[in-house]
């Protein structure tokens, strides 16, 4: 009679990962309903809206930046007058000025639906947009792992990062379009060489969508740089000639996608007003989107795992010579530490590297001998995510995500939405909503108001009135810029930089320093307070030194006298 032989802790373990993963890969007849059950990939999609209209203020967070009204207004200026702009739309205080519209391509489409479907319309689709980033988010992290759970877990805390800059506007295509460069530049990466060629035509659409194009390039400078330093530290010269044959085609793919950036309405000078834009000084130091992050504020709980994991995964991945992929991680982490606005294309930058070290961990856990308990969890977790990952590979109809975005379209779309959060409008506590009746009457000429109520002034009130400033900080400078935050914060001769532009009406938080100042003047007063916003009229007329020309749709202006952000929101 034959006997078994003796088997040990570790060989016993590895047998039961085994056996499990066998029986979970057996194939069986799939039933018709399973292809209908929510997958990983549903929950992935889903987690967006989850985020938004349970934790978040649905909505109402998408439409919390000002700058959604300018450019709206912009696409409707694009339908009408079937061109781009070249020079300003809105403000009296820089008539006539050269601007770039470089986002022209959202600012039509989110118009055409404005047309259709009003707010709600620009809501959804934005909505949409946030909810495929997350799905092709976990997709990636996923064949980069090969293990759902980590997966999914992994996506749970890159989409909290991204939750920072949800925002109905241009930059959620370059999420979304970042997460396909890198679903590219993956399978590129292990071997894939030709997928590469369709970064070309997706950067041609991003270059006219939003002006974070150019973040393409820093991808697959990380590609680029990767193999070279492979070449350099390498002492075989065989393999050091393979590295350096590696890195053409994405050379080759850097070249024309740089090429096809110039097809735009504005060519080179583009990109000579973007470099100018992000090199300066003064808007780097004053604009909120481009600060660091606030390391009290609730993103760190998302944040901060992702930086240790990521400098753990890259110290991993360095060691085996993948500096590309260290390159991604760590380039990502060091720009989102600079500005805020960079955390939603870290947190998806590293996560595949990091999910993938954590597989990794656990398979190393489940072979030690060293902690049983360790050894055992990990063991169980193997072999469970082995049986969810061959479920949820079965091919599904995405019905669950289907009927969620159709019920969510419901609500927004409803005459009488059930909740605030479902309310496709701006906040009448954050903007002057309640003061629009008196600032569109007679007596009114030229408003003064904060940089993002000038956003909303633009979307309630454009053309029939322009406005002193608004959120196109690229536009207005950095010498107008000083001149605003001045009147702001009520420095000495804030009230001449009302008599030069002939401000008729102030309207203005009562919350700031202004408010406060305006009350107590003799010049000044309040013809309208409904404490979210206070609106402030001249007692008496005084002479401009400012000219304006009128304009399309601007009202002539009636001079009077005084004797005594987010991306865009200037601090």
């Amino acid at each position: 009679m034959l006997m078994p032989l003796p088997v040990t802790k570790e060989e016993g373990r590895v047998a039961v990962h085994n056996a499990a993963a066998a029986n979970a890969a057996v194939p069986t007849r799939v039933p018709a309903i399973a292809r209908l059950l929510p997958s990983l990939t549903d929950v992935a999609f889903l987690m967006p809206v989850l985020f938004l209209f349970l934790k978040l203020s649905g909505a109402r967070t998408l439409l919390s930046d000002g700058d959604t009204g300018w450019h709206l207004r912009t696409g409707e200026w694009i339908l009408s007058h079937h061109q781009i702009p070249h020079t300003d739309l809105f403000s009296f205080s820089r008539p006539g000025a050269p601007w770039f519209a470089w986002e022209w391509l959202w600012d039509t489409m989110s118009a055409l639906l404005f047309r259709s479907g009003g707010m709600a319309a620009v809501v959804l689709a934005s909505t949409l947009v946030i909810c495929l980033a997350s799905a092709a988010t976990f997709r990636l992290i996923r064949r980069k792992c090969d293990n759902g759970l980590v997966a999914i877990a992994v996506t749970l805390l890159a989409t909290g990062g991204c939750a920072i800059h949800w925002l109905a506007r241009p930059h959620l295509f370059t999420i979304l379009f970042f997460t396909i460069t890198l679903h590219i530049t993956q399978r590129a990466h292990e071997g894939r060489t030709k997928l590469l060629a369709w970064l070309v035509p997706l950067t041609l659409v991003w270059t006219n969508l939003h002006g974070g194009f150019f973040v393409v390039f820093l991808v697959l400078a990380c590609y680029i740089g990767g193999p070279l330093l492979n070449a350099l530290i390498e002492a075989d010269p065989i393999r050091r000639r393979d590295y350096l044959l590696k890195s053409l085609p994405w050379l080759k793919t850097f070249a024309g996608c740089f090429a096809v950036t110039f097809i735009n309405p504005y060519g080179w000078q583009l990109h000579r007003h973007i470099i100018t834009y992000i090199a300066d000084p003064y808007l780097l130091q004053h604009i909120a989107e481009f600060q660091g992050l606030d390391f009290h504020s609730g993103a760190v709980v998302y944040f901060e795992p992702l930086i240790i994991a990521t400098l753990a995964a890259s110290f991993w991945a360095i060691r085996q010579r993948r500096f590309a992929e260290a390159f991604l991680a760590l380039g990502w982490m060091h720009l989102a530490l600079i500005a805020v606005r960079n955390l939603p294309l870290f947190s998806i930058a590293c996560a595949p590297l990091i999910a993938e070290a954590l597989v990794t961990l656990i398979r190393a856990a489940s072979a030690s001998s060293l902690r049983e308990r360790i050894s055992k969890a990990a063991v169980w977790f193997r072999s469970a995510s082995a049986n969810v990952d061959v479920t949820d590979r079965i091919g599904r109809v995405h019905l669950v995500s289907a009927a969620a975005m159709g019920i969510l379209a419901l609500l927004l779309f409803a005459p009488k939405p059930p909740a605030d959060r479902f309310i496709s409008e701006f906040d009448p506590k954050t903007f002057p909503a309640g003061a629009i009746p008196v600032l569109s009457s007679p007596a009114t000429h030229r408003i003064w108001a904060q940089d993002q109520w000038g956003d909303y002034l633009i979307y309630r009130m454009y053309p029939s009135t322009k406005v002193f400033i608004d959120g196109r900080s690229d536009f207005y400078g950095d010498k107008f810029g000083e001149e605003y935050l001045r009147l702001l914060d009520v420095q000495t001769g804030w009230d001449k930089t009302l008599d030069r532009y002939g401000i008729d009406t102030v309207v203005v938080s009562p919350k700031l320093a202004l408010s406060s100042t305006l009350k107590v003047s003799r010049d000044w007063r309040v013809v309208f307070d409904d404490h979210y916003s206070v609106v402030f009229r001249r007692n008496h007329p005084v002479q401009s030194s400012f000219a304006s020309d009128s304009g399309e749709g601007h009202r002539d202006p009636v001079v009077t006298k005084s004797t005594g952000s987010t991306d865009h929101g200037i601090i």
